[in-house]
């Protein structure tokens, strides 16, 4: 497995992965539509194709992972992306790492709680307002979970 840091001559490559996988190069957070297409990230490239990617941004002495895609699950890729990021974070005087999934990804939960993450906050309904922005977010999310359709339902 070679992880590679994005760079502009990649893009192209890394653009069409995104879309694969988001349907889309906007995601939404918190209310604000973010160009993964120009975010930062690490790559893992495999057979001369992209297996999995890493995007994030930097700000305010924090780091927020955007995206973590892996083609091969249980194969340690998107582990080996996030410890690559958070090296990154490190490197560059981030004093957290954080982000945002949704209350259906219960891969995403487990996975990032297993690797030191924990639950900092929970946003109601927080994609009924992702939707208003970017209606093709599905009502319906992984396990057949709905996705904040409801006064009753929460998202994270």
């Amino acid at each position: 497995m070679t992880i590679r840091r994005v760079r502009e001559t990649d893009r192209a490559r890394i653009n069409e992965f995104i879309a694969g996988q988001w349907f889309s190069l906007t995601m939404v957070v918190r209310g604000e539509a973010v160009d993964l297409g120009a975010a930062e990230g690490f790559y893992v490239e495999e057979d001369g194709g992209v297996t999995g990617l890493v995007t994030y941004r930097v700000g305010g002495g924090a780091m927020e992972i955007l995206s973590l895609d892996s083609l091969r699950e249980g194969q340690g890729t998107g582990g080996a992306l996030l410890e690559a990021a958070v090296a990154e974070a490190e490197t560059r005087g981030c004093a957290r790492v954080f982000l945002i999934t949704t209350n259906d990804n219960l891969n995403a939960l487990r996975f990032y709680q297993k690797r030191g993450f924990d639950m900092a906050a929970l946003y109601r309904n927080a994609l009924d307002v992702s939707r208003r922005m970017k209606p093709s977010i599905p009502l319906t999310g992984c396990f057949g979970i709905p996705r904040g359709t409801r006064s009753s339902w929460s998202a994270c």
